[in-house]
């Protein structure tokens, strides 16, 4: 099922300012859309108003070609998962998968295979006469997927339903949620604020941050050409360095001039308007290379090491105290208070807009 948002907005009752405004997005049918930003950005709130569990203010929603502003939750053909489980406590795993279809009286068998489908698929047919306070937290969550699933929805919402699991769970059910969102065909609307669920899982990717959306796409146009400074920062662990400047006679300098950075060719070509003009320049901390490889090169000493076994961080200072993150192999030997020299890739190196934030294409 596809679905298309239309200059949504979202206005609580009492309040003068929008919550969600001007909300344009597409989701085509079968795509795992991850809906991705801080805490407060709007993100669970456009969720709930797709759901039918919020009103929308203005805009029009669109399940397919039929518009849903005012059709009531029960009748749009969706299943949702939340954060917490939500259970009965007292019903069985079984009985917690089968309760929804037993309320619109299917019939036993329609409900017995759709059960014993969604148990296989999820692999806890050896849980379904368990409560479930009996069973692991991600057993748990398996079945609140299972209860959605079994409705076979068209659409399939999904509310930050790991961010209970332990790290190590979470990685395991990430690769089972995509496996899972293959087989079924679904439509899948997935909020979240962790980036990592967003990189690994998303078909598209939407940014959202003030109740906007910042950027959509698929995962890789998030990584490689961010819209805007937010996005830059906010895509990508340890974050990317951000350092202002000027470009004066084509080369891109620093405030502090301890920065200088000849830009490639085909960034040149973009950056010939902002002469004398003030911009951004976004370096990931992976794209550093100790020693003089690479033309431009600046002078730090390493302040902190960490240790990550297959990468070693190193949080270095410049001669002024600007502080920058350089990301590097884990068998590299680096020692603190050490002085090195570090160069940069100038072909993925970002420009932006200072006053807008905005990259400069």
């Amino acid at each position: 099922m596809k679905v298309t948002l239309k200059d949504i907005g979202k206005k609580y009752e009492g309040r003068e300012e929008f919550t969600l405004r001007n909300i344009n997005l597409e989701i085509e049918n079968q795509d795992f859309c991850v809906i991705l930003g801080p805490s407060g950005c709007g993100k669970t709130t456009l969720l709930r108003m797709i759901a039918g569990l919020n009103s929308i203010t203005e805009g029009d929603l669109l399940f397919g070609d039929k518009r849903m502003n005012k059709v009531p939750s029960k009748d749009r053909d969706i299943a949702m998962v939340f954060q917490s489980y939500a259970l009965y406590p007292h019903m069985t795993v079984y009985d917690n998968m089968a309760f929804s279809l037993s309320m619109r009286k299917e019939r036993k068998k329609i409900i017995h295979d759709r059960v014993m489908e969604a148990a296989e698929l999820l692999q806890i047919k050896d849980y379904l006469y368990s409560k479930p306070s009996d069973i692991s937290g991600g057993q748990r969550q398996r079945v609140a997927l299972g209860r959605a699933m079994v409705r076979k929805p068209a659409v399939f919402l999904m509310d930050e339903p790991l961010s209970n699991l332990d790290a190590k769970l979470r990685e395991h059910m990430r690769v089972e949620l995509v496996r899972l969102h293959k087989q079924l065909g679904t439509t899948s609307i997935y909020v979240t604020h962790d980036q990592t669920e967003a990189m690994t899982m998303a078909t598209k990717i939407v940014l959202m941050n003030d109740g906007k959306i910042q950027q959509a796409g698929v995962p890789d146009e998030f990584y490689n050409k961010p819209a805007n400074i937010f996005v830059a920062k906010f895509i990508g662990s340890p974050t990317m360095n951000i350092i202002e400047g000027t470009i004066k006679k084509g080369k891109f300098i620093s405030d502090d001039e301890l920065v200088v950075i000849t830009p490639s060719v085909s960034d040149t070509e973009k950056l010939l308007a902002y002469e004398n003009k003030k911009v951004s320049v976004g370096i990931r901390p992976e794209r550093f290379e100790s020693g003089g490889e690479f033309g431009d090169t600046i002078s730090a000493k390493i302040d902190v090491v960490e240790m990550l076994g297959k990468e070693k961080i190193l949080h270095v200072k410049l001669d002024n105290g600007r502080e920058l993150t350089i990301s590097t192999p884990g068998h590299y030997t680096y020692n603190e208070n050490e002085v090195h020299s570090f160069g940069f890739d100038i072909e993925s190196i970002h420009f932006f807009d200072t006053e807008s934030g905005n990259r400069i294409n």
